[in-house]
């Protein structure tokens, strides 16, 4: 039995290890010095450009950590299939606040903290991009994702970086090529165009009373309310995109609430195929999933 153990506790050491992870700063912000955890694949060589998602956690804007145990098995499954994985942690501009991000933050309070979270996600693209052979990462197809408040900020910084960003020249050879968001929402998906369309991946459910499915207020605040702001659901994305004929996955839960922020292990498979045929192979793809909750 004692052998049993050590040799359980040696084979977790080396999952552990063969992910090469491996911890940078890409930004100090006054008190917040803003880390990475970029995790290679182990077998992974000096001249590999591999791609990779860019990995921004939920929680409110108030809480979460780049390595809560959900994002390290993320991590560890995209070194598995080739891709760099990188987890972010961010400004949380709300944490300790008394009212959190709901209905008594006041609007205004609340697209700055949308706009902050887009400014440190694109921080840290821009990091990858220029360390991106000591990283082995492709520039050219850096995929975003996050999740909740994460995926609010990923949001933010691939289709709205002319609405929260002043000077953009700053980001110029940052460039999306994918976008995986669970339970997000934006702004404006108008600003999605032509121009900037890329291969998203969309998870919501119908009665998420967070994160608007559609088009309604943020926390479903009443118009009376500080924190009354409309946003545009994954459903208002997802018509956008099909409008533009750009590529799209959205897996829609009828009478899901916000548990669709949750990493969906189970069909990582099928995001990381529609982003092979969509960006590696340059198909268009529009795929909607209905699901019931039972």
């Amino acid at each position: 039995m004692k052998y049993k153990l050590v040799l359980l506790l040696f084979l977790l050491n080396c999952l552990v290890w063969s992910q090469n992870k491996t911890t940078y700063t890409y930004a100090i912000k006054g008190t917040d010095t803003l880390k990475m955890d970029v995790y290679t694949p182990k077998n992974v060589r000096s001249i590999d450009s591999l791609p990779v998602i860019l990995w921004m956690h939920g929680g409110g804007f108030a809480g979460g950590k780049r390595d809560n145990p959900d994002e390290v098995k993320m991590m560890q499954y995209l070194t598995e299939s080739g891709y760099v994985g990188v987890s972010i942690s961010y400004r949380l501009l709300l944490k300790g606040s008394k009212t959190g991000v709901g209905c008594d933050c006041p609007k205004t309070f609340k697209l700055d903290v949308f706009r902050q979270a887009a400014l440190d996600y694109l921080d840290a693209a821009r990091y990858l991009v220029e360390n991106r052979s000591k990283l082995h990462v492709d520039p050219t197809k850096i995929i975003a994702g996050g999740s909740s408040a994460g995926a609010e900020g990923a949001l933010s910084a691939v289709y709205l970086k002319h609405f929260y960003v002043d000077d953009t020249s700053q980001y110029e050879a940052v460039n999306f090529a994918g976008i995986m968001a669970l339970a997000g929402a934006m702004v404006d998906a108008d600003y999605i165009s032509e121009n900037n369309a890329v291969p998203t991946v969309l998870f919501h459910g119908t009665d998420d009373d967070l994160v608007p499915f559609g088009k309604a207020p943020h926390h479903y605040c009443t118009p009376d309310r500080p924190g009354y702001l409309i946003l545009d659901g994954s459903e208002i994305i997802a018509n956008k995109l099909q409008d533009l004929e750009a590529s799209y996955y959205f897996n829609k839960v009828v009478g899901g609430r916000h548990e669709l922020s949750q990493i969906p292990f189970e069909k990582l498979d099928d995001i990381l195929d529609f982003f092979k045929r969509t960006i590696h192979g340059n198909e268009t793809i529009q795929t909607t999933i209905i699901v019931n909750k039972n």
